[in-house]
């Protein structure tokens, strides 16, 4: 009796042991369950690692040829896909950007600056022919030669130069006033022009080669030294019609200045609807009527303007 009972004694303490070992394990547990949930809240939602994207970006080998001898003139390696011409120009070695000209064949039209290298490529190797387009000057520069120089040489005519004419005859004889009129709006017109060239007009950024502004001051300098030597010559005659035929002529000459004047501030600042550029239409200006009878408005007041002023003098070189 007394082993029974002590085997049964045994039996019990082992199986407190184990109910006591089984909740320390799942007090152990639970602890450790809910520090982890407190890990995983504080550390945010998980957010899958971002996949690397490799760029494949296409590039090019470009060969820059002589368009006349087709000899070499430089090979542009792992040139980028989107580079425009311009940058290509500036690594081209023999000539400065502006007076080269690049071409996909020989005789073929220029390729515009900002044409990309992908809209002319049609494989990995590009080959261009480079063109020497001569001496080049921008156009501003072109503008203010062909308008500065007609002023100051209607100046040494209307001075009377020794070099030009007769010294006796010029002190002898008395210039007409219309001669000093014919001065004051020759000098009137080419001033407008030298002021819209300078803040009215938005002139293009590129260049033209030299002989093209040869070519413009020998027309613009040539024609006004004709006009202004008939006019401002001793023997130069008044008009037929006296001061009527003069004043008629110069306000309709200041009218038609002033009318050019309008319509090219008007040309150089257009409408905008949207994306769209509309053309200049009449507004409470009445010099801007014109645009009713005319497109270019501004070429009608250029030619009244030359045949008040042919009137005006009465010489023939007037109407060139």
């Amino acid at each position: 009796m007394f082993k029974r009972h002590k085997s049964l004694a045994s039996e019990r303490k082992r199986a407190l042991l184990s109910q006591r070992a089984t909740r320390f394990i799942l007090k152990d547990d639970m602890r450790n369950f809910h520090f982890l949930s407190k890990l995983v809240l504080s550390a945010g939602p998980l957010r899958p690692t971002p996949a690397v994207k490799h760029s494949k970006t296409t590039h090019f080998e470009i060969e820059i040829l002589d368009a006349q001898t087709r000899k070499q003139i430089c090979i542009l390696d792992k040139v980028s896909l989107f580079i425009y011409l311009f940058v290509c120009l500036f690594k081209c070695p023999k000539w400065y950007p502006s007076r080269v000209g690049l071409q996909l064949e020989c005789g073929g039209p220029f390729l515009k600056d900002y044409v990309t290298i992908q809209s002319i490529a049609a494989s990995s190797i590009v080959t261009l022919y480079a063109t020497d387009l001569g001496q080049q000057v921008s156009w501003t520069t072109v503008f203010l030669a062909e308008y500065t120089g007609p002023l100051l040489i209607y100046l040494l005519f209307y001075l009377r130069i020794p070099c030009i004419y007769d010294g006796k005859e010029s002190a002898r004889r008395l210039r007409h006033p219309v001669v000093h009129l014919a001065c004051f709006c020759h000098c009137i017109h080419y001033i407008r022009y030298l002021l819209e060239t300078l803040f009215v007009h938005k002139v293009s950024a590129g260049h033209t080669p030299l002989k093209n502004l040869i070519m413009s001051c020998a027309f613009y300098w040539g024609f006004t030294s004709w006009i202004a030597y008939y006019i401002n010559h001793p023997l130069y005659t008044p008009p037929s019609f006296g001061n009527r035929q003069i004043t008629v002529s110069a306000i309709n000459f200041l009218i038609c200045e002033a009318g050019n004047h309008f319509i090219n501030v008007m040309l150089s600042h257009p409408n905008h609807t949207g994306n769209n550029a509309c053309f200049p239409s009449p507004n409470y200006n009445p010099f801007t009527w014109m645009f009713f009878l005319v497109s270019c408005p501004n070429y009608t007041y250029e030619i009244g303007s030359w045949i008040s002023f042919t009137v005006m003098t009465q010489t023939l070189p007037g109407k060139t």
